[in-house]
């Protein structure tokens, strides 16, 4: 599985390989659970931004932190696995911070991708992205899907 790249190290020297070839990066991340829809999109629009698309999870250990208490429906190795056979995915990494800010310092991806949920201007990472030159890119279609959605329709049939 040489698209999932866990090591930093070894990710920012295969940017910094595409990147002197010419290649544009970019990054995008999220949870990545339950794959959606919305997530299909939102990755075909990163990967418009761009020739080489990064995608960055969430460790299962945040998700039970700041989404839900009993944690991802799929852990961090099947979500990394799921998406790495996307064909709008060249690779998989996994972080636990709250943002993404020291992976988009330590990549420095020419495009950073976020959904629609987002703007330019209410980015957590605004500040990292423009210091680092590169450009923000709201992507996907109008966020009406979720894991959570999900999650509550398939209970809500369980229950009927």
């Amino acid at each position: 599985m040489g698209k999932i790249v866990r090591d930093r190290d070894e990710l920012a020297r295969i940017v910094g390989q595409l990147k002197a070839e010419g290649k544009v990066v970019v990054l995008t991340n999220g949870c990545f659970d339950l794959v959606h829809v919305g997530h299909i999109r939102c990755l075909r629009g990163a990967k418009a931004e761009g020739d080489v698309l990064i995608v960055a999870i969430n460790d299962d250990n945040y998700i039970r932190k700041h989404k839900r208490d009993a944690g991802p429906v799929n852990n961090q190795d099947y979500r990394m696995e799921i998406l790495s056979e996307f064909t709008s995915v060249d690779y998989v990494t996994i972080f636990g911070e709250k943002t993404i800010d020291s992976l988009l310092e330590k990549l420095r991806p020419d495009v950073h991708a976020k959904g629609t949920d987002y703007t330019p201007d209410n980015l957590p990472e605004r500040d990292t992205v423009r210091r680092i030159g590169a450009r923000i890119a709201i992507v996907g279609d109008p966020k009406d899907h979720s894991t959570a959605d999900t999650l509550y329709r398939i209970k809500a049939i369980e229950t009927g």
